[in-house]
């Protein structure tokens, strides 16, 4: 047993990708500043709303998904984001037109 229980973590829905034919791996987002966070929502609707009814999901308690994420430098946990858009597309540089 272990030295101290406490009250049960809640459930949260998380996004996933297929990484390998028989597994998926956490989906990985950028927060404003530009760092990576790892992302969750406490509903279904709220994930399906900002990715997708398609998106695969994954429901872990927000200590396991900090345990999956921390190991590659993510210390961000964002929650119910308002807001998830693709990566900027930059501007491809034309040719100068007056050479």
């Amino acid at each position: 047993m272990t030295a101290h229980c406490r009250e049960r973590d809640p459930l949260v829905f998380v996004a996933v990708r297929r990484a390998t034919r028989h597994g998926y791996v956490v989906r990985l987002f950028r927060a404003p500043g530009g760092g990576r966070t790892a992302v969750a929502f406490t509903t279904r609707a709220g994930l399906t709303a900002a990715l997708g009814p398609d998106h695969a999901m994954v429901r872990l308690t927000l200590p396991a998904l900090r345990a999956l994420v921390e190991p590659f430098g993510i210390r961000s946990l964002t929650i119910d984001p308002a807001l998830i858009t693709a990566a900027p597309v930059l501007p491809i540089p034309m040719a100068d037109a007056t050479a």
